[in-house]
């Protein structure tokens, strides 16, 4: 399974963006999708993640701004961000994995079932 994301760019504060992650590939039918995200010094986490059921959860810092979605029968996930910050810059990942190690881990997992993207630049001036 390989991971392409896009949609990255520069954006002023209060603007949108839109990223996009297309998996090639045969995804495990338990398999979620989610959105990391990691800035420069600091740990990466969860921006949202969508399970193969269409259970979304949100990282505190988005809710409200940032929408998930997921097109299963094109393998692909968006995520739309609304009134960015500039505290939102960072690499965006994009990954698959099953559902329970989507929701509650943020990094790679032995075992050959978690797929990453290359991940994507969001900027977001002032």
């Amino acid at each position: 399974v390989q991971l392409q994301a896009s949609g990255g760019g520069l954006v002023q504060a209060g603007g949108s963006l839109k990223l996009s992650c297309a998996a090639s590939g045969t995804i495990g039918s338990s398999n979620g999708m989610g959105w990391y995200r990691q800035a420069p010094g600091k740990q990466r986490e969860l921006v949202a993640g969508i399970s193969s059921g269409g259970m979304i959860k949100y990282g505190d810092s988005v809710k409200g701004r940032f929408t998930i979605s997921r097109d299963s029968a094109r393998n692909t996930v968006y995520l739309q961000m609304n009134s960015l910050k500039p505290e939102d810059t960072a690499v965006y990942y994009c990954r698959t994995a099953p559902d329970i190690v989507v929701f509650t881990t943020t990094s790679q997992i032995p075992g050959g079932m978690d797929y990453w993207g290359q991940g994507t630049q969001v900027t977001v001036s002032s």
